[in-house]
């Protein structure tokens, strides 16, 4: 059985290659459904705001010998201005109330109902009251963070791979990954707080790094694209796809462990709270992240790219000189008395392993065929340096 790092390294050097970018169409036809699937969970059942966002009042009980939520759930029946209370555990020894925003007097008779219900003092029952002006103002706050965010995003994309079809790709790729984990919350009806948004922008710029990776790599293997005739651009962001694939499997791996342990404490141990919101936020959006890099990103950077004129006719050119030089070998081989079958798995053999004599500055890749043993000689060769 192959190990991972053997993998990895058949990925890197072209040994072994997946055809990501030649299936765009398909990918980009997943991400638009999933965006659209998205969109509907968010409206329906759409998302659960936290008190932070509604406003309200929440009555923190602690103190107590376990986390039973039975005698406050007694009390909000018995109360009219609990009504659709909504109740969670605190650790292991603490329950929360949540409910609509009360009045002093309705404040202090719930934490008088609640203090008898668990026959502890008044003490250790928290009352806050958050209002509707405070909530309003974090969810400007968080939606103007997200804006500015994704405009900074463009700007910095644009100047540093100085085309604006990489940065448009890595934002389609940032609404997926935005959209998807809303979805998630919409959909298991976890509370959105304060800390999931901040959770999301953590997110957001993980997402935004690996999909910088994948660029990089791109920006690398194009150098002086033009000036050669033997890989179409679609091939060469499929091999760079290709060679940083482990990198970002890896760097997910990494991420997710402790992020795992975190979500599992929080969520069971805990019984929720900010670790919860956060480390749910970090879990979801660490893997939608590292897919929407893989098979969002660079297919939309492709399928952009292609509108070009000039990308359409060296894609052509570099077809055309394909098959004179598959016409060349055929002619060849039809001289030599060798069966059909033989004469078609010889032909494969040469057209995968085919050498043009382009100039020595010119990019070696071989993404001609996935799955095609390519050796060294899909590394990218550097003109060396002169010796002074």
């Amino acid at each position: 059985m192959m190990s991972y790092a053997q993998w990895g390294n058949e990925l890197y050097s072209g040994k072994r290659s997946y055809n990501i970018v030649g299936k765009r169409k398909l990918w980009i036809l997943t991400g638009i459904v999933l965006l659209i699937l998205s969109c509907l969970l968010i409206v329906y059942p759409s998302i659960s705001p936290s008190i932070e966002f509604k406003g309200g009042t929440e009555f923190s009980v602690s103190g107590l010998p376990n986390n039973d939520q039975k005698p406050a759930a007694s009390v909000t029946r018995s109360l009219p201005q609990a009504n659709n209370a909504k109740l969670s555990s605190l650790g292991t020894n603490g329950v929360r109330v949540q409910t609509a925003t009360m009045t002093t007097a309705q404040s202090r008779e719930m934490v008088q109902q609640l203090a008898k219900a668990y026959k502890i003092p008044e003490g250790n029952i928290a009352a806050t009251t958050i209002g509707p002006a405070w909530g309003k103002e974090v969810t400007d706050r968080a939606l103007k963070s997200l804006g500015i965010f994704a405009l900074l995003v463009a700007i910095v994309l644009t100047l540093y791979f100085k085309t604006w079809t990489m940065a448009f790709s890595a934002l389609f790729a940032l609404l997926h990954d935005t959209l998807f984990t809303a979805a998630a919350f919409a959909l298991t009806q976890v509370e959105v707080s304060p800390a999931t948004v901040i959770g999301v922008l953590t997110i957001l710029g993980y997402s935004l790094y690996d999909t910088v990776v994948v660029f990089d790599k791109v920006r690398e293997l194009t150098v002086k694209f033009y000036d050669q005739s033997r890989y179409t651009y679609a091939e060469l962001v499929n091999l760079a796809v290709n060679q940083t694939m482990v990198r970002s499997i890896n760097t997910s791996i990494v991420g997710l462990l402790p992020v795992s342990a975190i979500l599992f404490v929080s969520s069971v141990l805990l019984g929720g709270g900010t670790l919860r919101d956060i480390s749910m936020a970090l879990f979801i959006g660490m893997v939608v992240g590292t897919w929407s890099s893989i098979f969002i990103a660079s297919p939309m950077l492709v399928t952009l790219r292609m509108r070009e004129k000039k990308l359409q006719d060296h894609t052509q050119r570099v077809f055309r000189r394909r098959r004179l030089e598959e016409d060349d070998v055929v002619a060849e081989l039809s001289k030599k008395k060798l069966p059909k079958k033989k004469r078609k798995q010889i032909l494969r053999q040469q057209v995968e392993s085919m050498e043009f004599e382009d100039d020595e500055d010119s990019i070696v890749a071989q993404p001609l065929k996935a799955g095609g043993h390519r050796g060294h000689q899909a590394q990218p060769r550097k003109k060396p340096r002169s010796k002074r």
